[in-house]
């Protein structure tokens, strides 16, 4: 649902971002602005935005012979990120980012019982110090803008899986490695470069740590994680 769910907003505010573009043809002024950024081969922001996360889940063999679950479900939450930016210009259309930061987060699982079909939640709280490492191809500035797609990879390490506040029968491993591919517009101002932009990440591994003595982790086999983002960078 998660997927299906992000995938319906991404593809409404990827065409959001494309009318603005086709909209600031007809009004601004030249790439006075782009020209004054375009001689820095290197700067810095901030990046702050909001994230759904949540699990792609897989099914254990245990699952089908079970007698108290009957349906589970990965659960999605909104969270916040914020990160610092590191912007490296590769020549003309191409850049290497570096965004060190935080991302809180919150996610779970929802289990639906064969008795009385009640279901119950189990909701996991975190709070990830991220690494992401992205290259950013850009199209040709016009009237100082600019489209871009990202793509690159990401370590996060979630600094509160050792809390003793967190009290869940499914433990995930705290360290994950993600893939992540986005899209978005520059817009070059006098004083800073305003960027907002979408973006999918999505787990390479699997991060269950099995239980064999809790029933609600021997139904699953592979979690991994999944993330819908909405950000936006302040750059100069």
């Amino acid at each position: 649902m998660l997927h299906l769910h992000c995938k319906k907003i991404g593809f409404s505010l990827i065409g959001l971002l494309f009318s603005i573009g086709l909209l600031a043809q007809f009004s601004g002024r030249d790439n006075h602005n782009f020209r004054d950024f375009n001689r820095k081969s290197y700067y810095f922001g901030i990046n702050v935005g909001f994230n759904s996360s949540g699990y792609k889940l897989h099914q254990s063999g245990f699952f089908i012979n079970n007698d108290s679950i009957k349906v589970i479900e990965g659960k999605s939450e909104v969270g916040v990120n914020m990160h610092m930016i590191t912007n490296l210009k590769l020549g003309e259309y191409f850049d290497f980012r570096f965004l060190p930061g935080f991302s809180f987060a919150q996610r779970g699982f929802e289990f639906t019982s064969v008795s009385d079909s009640k279901v119950v939640e189990r909701k996991i709280e975190s709070v990830f110090f991220e690494l992401p490492f992205h290259i950013r191809f850009k199209s040709e500035p016009y009237k100082d803008k600019r489209m871009f797609v990202v793509a690159g990879l990401k370590y996060s390490y979630d600094v509160q899986s050792n809390s003793k506040s967190r009290k869940t029968l499914i433990k995930i491993a705290p360290h994950d490695f993600q893939y992540e591919v986005g899209v978005g517009m520059q817009m070059f101002y006098p004083y800073f470069i305003f960027s907002p932009e979408i973006k999918f990440s999505r787990g390479l591994g699997n991060i269950l740590i099995y239980d064999r003595a809790q029933n609600e982790a021997r139904v699953l086999e592979n979690v991994v994680s999944q993330i819908f983002t909405i950000s936006f960078n302040f750059e100069g």
